[in-house]
């Protein structure tokens, strides 16, 4: 079984149910199967062949639906692309996956022509096309184990890496947030962007896999995200921790009738204890958590049921193990931190063209994430801290080294440094340290508006601090947990 075969069983099941709400427009699952067997069709038609990467740059909407599920059943490699990007970041994408046709959305044509200059034998389309029903290519097989995807995420190198998932791993993965309670009875509100791998496996292909109906938010906007719930009757939805910040917010002074969700689980960065006594008080239902990465989705979950204990990460669900390892790969005691290794039929199966860190990471079975966690005596895990020196902020990965990058490209920047100081809610706040060449002037604003014009606003510091010399190690690095020190 491959991805698109879930929508077409959606359809042949129930094919006059809602599969789709957008703003005040519906779609069942046989007409958005139909159109993503239409523009499949289109894709082959075009000259693209199985495997062949399609780029889509497209906040949520029924066209986004169709892209993915279009380019699952045609056989090719679906590469969402954030749509907070700047032209740079999107054009080493583009070049990195090589894709051969990018989808953007009218309103981001402009950065996505910049993005797409540069770049070879690459077609952008701003609109979808319109395909008459027509004698067409035969739709190929698609074998499970085919790539399905390439997430792009952020990592300890400058440029993000390409989490390749094949239909199979994303096909475990629904599975496994169906296993959580994620099924065909929810009314399941996608509030995040399907660009990012919230919006995409927790929400949209559970949706698929149970014939449910998900409710797309266009954007995140909390008074947009609360009417939805309440027009709609939304049962579950999940989300950064950030976003629940401004969902309470938004809830405490603007009050709507939330009483249809019964599952909401925050993750993507950590949960404050006191974030979800606060949602339970607004709310009425506890606010859950589970913890994952976009190599592997839900890795571990608190559950109202078991039992939630404050500040862990909760169990790993049925279907994956977890262990914490020492520098040899071996089991700590109990108790006793060490690197979280995940061994999981919804592990991702490498990076796109990056054998050095898929090796690194995926070993012997196991995918190692650079968390450090401890377990306890009754399989609860503890976060922490990040073996990585990764920036999560509002739930995005950021690298150091990126933003590193863009402030060497000032001429009056000798030396910079960039960590992540925790912020109570962002989760943590992108702080730069800087020393200044010799006769050369720079002011915090001016640091900060030119790296805003190289990295994506998210990525982009908030603070800049100077120094007279940066901390180093043996090697003549800058030591960043140094510079953590100085910002906390």
């Amino acid at each position: 079984m491959n991805l698109g075969d879930l929508l077409q069983a959606a359809a042949i099941r129930t094919p006059q149910k809602t599969a789709l709400v957008f703003t005040n427009e519906s779609l069942s699952y046989e007409t958005l199967d139909q159109s993503a067997t239409l523009l499949a069709r289109w894709f082959l038609q075009e000259g693209l062949v199985p495997g062949d990467r399609v780029a889509i740059h497209w906040s949520n909407a029924f066209q986004t639906v169709q892209l993915f599920f279009a380019c699952f059943r045609a056989g090719l490699i679906a590469v969402p692309i954030n749509t907070r990007l700047k032209a740079s970041e999107i054009g080493y994408i583009l070049e990195h996956s090589r894709a051969r046709m990018c989808f953007s959305q009218p309103e981001f044509g402009s950065v996505a022509r910049e993005a797409t200059a540069a770049c070879r034998n690459l077609r952008l389309q701003t609109q979808l096309p319109t395909i008459p029903a027509s004698e067409a290519p035969r739709l190929p097989e698609v074998d499970a184990d085919q790539p399905a995807l390439i997430i792009y995420t952020s990592g300890t190198t400058a440029h993000p890496k390409g989490v390749t998932h094949t239909h199979r791993t994303l096909i475990c993965t629904a599975e496994g947030m169906a296993g959580i309670g994620v099924d065909g009875s929810q009314i399941i509100l996608v509030m995040t962007t399907m660009m990012h791998c919230a919006g995409l496996y927790c929400d949209l292909l559970p949706a698929i896999l149970g014939g449910t109906t998900a409710v797309l938010a266009p954007a995140f906007e909390p008074g947009v995200v609360l009417d939805l719930i309440e027009r709609f009757r939304c049962t579950f939805t999940v989300g950064l921790p950030t976003l629940i910040h401004y969902l309470l917010e938004e809830q405490s002074q603007r009050p709507r009738d939330v009483s249809s969700l019964r599952l909401v689980y925050a993750g993507g960065d950590a949960v404050p204890a006191s974030l979800q006594a606060r949602f339970q008080a607004l709310f009425g239902i506890p606010l859950l958590e589970s913890f994952g990465m976009t190599e592997c989705i839900a890795i571990c979950r608190s559950d109202a049921v078991e039992g939630i204990r404050t500040g862990s990460i909760g169990r790993p669900p049925k279907g994956i193990e977890v262990r914490a390892a020492d520098s040899s790969g071996q089991t700590v005691p109990e108790n006793e931190t060490g690197e979280m290794a995940v061994r999981s039929a919804r592990n991702f199966v490498g990076y796109w063209e990056n054998d050095e860190e898929t090796a690194a990471t995926l070993r012997d079975g196991w995918l190692y994430t650079g968390d450090l966690v401890r377990c306890d005596a009754d399989g609860y895990f503890w976060f922490m801290g990040r073996k990585k020196e990764i920036i999560i902020r509002c739930g995005s990965n950021i690298s150091p080294q990126e933003v590193e990058d863009a402030l060497y490209q000032h001429p009056a920047v000798l030396q910079a440094g960039v960590i992540g100081k925790p912020h109570p809610v962002y989760g943590e706040q992108v702080v730069a340290f800087v020393t200044l060449r010799e006769g050369q002037t720079a002011g915090e604003e001016q640091l900060i508006e030119f790296a805003r014009k190289r990295l994506a606003d998210y990525k982009t510091p908030e603070r800049v601090v100077f120094l007279t010399d940066l901390p180093k190690g043996p090697t003549g690095k800058v030591q960043r947990r140094a510079l953590k020190q100085i910002a906390i």
